[in-house]
């Protein structure tokens, strides 16, 4: 049975009941993140704390240590055994009764699990197609908060449209994904996004611009337009789960010629090499 871990206890699933006054119940108050387990390794771990904790400190929880998160992360792997999956880490501001400002002297709550998954190699063979929608969420997209209305939303009308994912756009300027980066090559050129307030700095997408940095390939972090998305020679995605994913068609209009493109298999190429050092080094 999977053992997973909510405010303060190791319990099998069926055993845990969510305080419904958790305030990450009414008010989506926390923050979250998703680590990617290779062959009992987690990738980029340490990134991914890091970032965790500047989201914590941005929307001011307080009472929560890293040494903490890193003793779940512990006990959580070693009970499960899963060799290839990721972890689910969510902290919310505590429990206490509905009221919008913050309880007082409240302890966070920390909940978490552990899922098997399978690999990204064999999806990544083939391109995907994505659809573009309005970027209407709120102005602090660095923050990995819970609150993913939005993100949901225009997930399921790509769902509905047979696409994999829905690119967002500001007045025509490209964010990101739902739940990806967006990265278009033009010319040789690798384009994404600047790490700003407007995206999520994914850790996938830093370990894709060390990669582009070790192939000798030009970046460009500015952004771009829609008709530059529909323009490019390249389109890829990334995310934790997805890892680099091809893009091969945007809005139902082919990228470049319609298959994958030479930089964008160079680069996952170098990504898998990467989480299979990772694997060697177990």
């Amino acid at each position: 049975m999977k053992i997973s871990y909510y405010n303060g206890e190791f319990k099998q699933d069926a055993d845990i009941s969510i305080d419904y006054n958790d305030r990450a119940f009414y008010f989506g108050d926390g923050v979250y993140e998703v680590i990617r387990l290779y062959n009992g390794v987690f990738y980029t771990l340490e990134a991914h704390i890091d970032r965790l904790f500047r989201s914590i400190e941005k929307i001011g929880i307080k009472g929560i240590e890293r040494n903490e998160i890193m003793e779940i992360i512990a006990g959580l792997q070693q009970q499960n055994q899963i060799s290839n999956g990721y972890i689910y880490l969510q902290v919310s501001r505590g429990i206490d009764g509905r009221n919008h400002s913050f309880p007082v002297n409240t302890p966070p709550v920390v909940m978490a699990y552990m899922n098997t998954i399978e690999s990204s190699a064999a999806q990544n063979e083939e391109g995907a197609a994505i659809i573009t929608s309005e970027d209407y969420r709120w102005l602090k997209c660095d923050i990995k908060s819970l609150n993913l209305l939005p993100n949901v939303l225009e997930k399921q009308r790509a769902v509905e449209q047979g696409a994999k994912e829905a690119v967002l756009h500001r007045n025509g300027t490209v964010t990101e994904g739902t739940s990806t980066n967006v990265f278009i090559v033009k010319e040789g050129t690798l384009y994404t996004h600047p790490a700003d307030n407007l995206i999520l700095n994914g850790i996938t997408r830093l370990s894709v611009l060390e990669i582009a940095d070790e192939l000798e390939v030009p970046v460009k972090e500015e952004s771009f337009t829609l008709a530059d998305l529909a323009a490019a020679d390249e389109v890829f995605i990334t995310s934790t789960t997805l890892e680099v994913l091809a893009v091969d068609s945007v809005d139902g209009q082919a990228v470049g010629e319609g298959l994958k493109g030479p930089m964008t298999m160079r680069i996952q190429e170098a990504f898998q090499k990467k989480t299979q050092k990772l694997n060697m080094s177990k």
